[in-house]
């Protein structure tokens, strides 16, 4: 396998774990915007009970000087309100707790899948070192070797090949060569 062939598997694989955490994000995105819809609807409702139960404690106050026959079902209806209120606020701080959970370990996950990416991606470019290194040392520095070797002979034979001695051309173009 040649090295442009392992950079390609290597871009591959860094471009899988960009997909998936892109995936994840997307997740996340789409369950806070559910959260989000889920929570929408009940501040109205919330910022509603609230605005009874401060106008219910202005008719407490108007009526406590007046007759204290009204305290009673006024007081009801405050108890009430507040139960509803009570009840609404912690199934509001359960759902709160259940997204956070949830955000805390898609987040952790995705952290772990980028630390496994890293880390393949970390043993991915020490074995492409290690495999052109043992190449350079095994295969390339041999053949150089006998391509040197190779040369010489061939350097060798052309001069034994030569007629014994050089025509006048050739040795005032050697003689030139020098100059």
């Amino acid at each position: 396998m040649d090295q442009q062939t392992i950079q390609t598997i290597f871009v591959i694989v860094a471009a899988v774990a960009l997909l998936i955490q892109a995936a994840m994000l997307v997740v996340l995105g789409v369950v806070a915007a559910q959260l989000a819809a889920k929570i929408k609807p009940l501040i109205p409702e919330i910022q509603h009970i609230l605005g009874i139960t401060r106008r219910t404690i202005g008719t407490v106050e108007a009526h406590v000087d007046k007759a204290g026959v009204h305290i009673d079902k006024i007081g009801e209806k405050v108890d009430k309100i507040g139960t509803n209120s009570v009840e609404l606020l912690d199934i509001t701080k359960q759902q709160l707790t259940k997204v956070d959970e949830f955000l805390t370990d898609a987040t952790a996950r995705a952290r772990v899948q980028m630390d496994r990416a890293e880390m393949v991606m970390d043993d991915s470019m020490s074995q492409i070192h290690h495999t052109v290194t043992t190449v350079n040392s095994t295969v390339l520095r041999p053949v150089r070797e006998i391509h040197g070797i190779l040369s010489g002979f061939r350097a060798t034979l052309a001069h034994l090949a030569r007629s014994g001695r050089p025509t006048v051309d050739h040795a005032t173009s050697d003689e030139e060569m020098f100059i």
